[in-house]
């Protein structure tokens, strides 16, 4: 089974990446830019068919390793 995993920098927590990146674009003459978000895009292989188990454990390693709660959200997609 493989999982997708979005971990994102959270609304109300301040990104000096995305900001980096924005006011690098504003000087490339992409001045269209409003906003840069910094985020991470994971795939996983699961070795799994069960759904209910998968979620689980992607829940876990969401909450354990690959996102830090406290300044970021993550949701992940399923296929297979």
């Amino acid at each position: 089974m493989k999982a997708t995993v979005y971990v994102t920098i959270k609304e109300n927590v301040l990104d000096p990446q995305g900001t980096a990146v924005q006011g690098a674009l504003h000087t490339m003459g992409f001045a269209e830019v409003g906003s840069v978000r910094i985020g991470k895009y994971l795939e996983l292989q699961l070795d799994t068919n069960d759904k209910a188990e998968a979620e689980a454990q992607l829940k876990a390693m969401c909450e354990k390793l690959l996102a830090n709660t406290v300044v970021e959200d993550y949701r992940f997609e399923l296929e297979g």
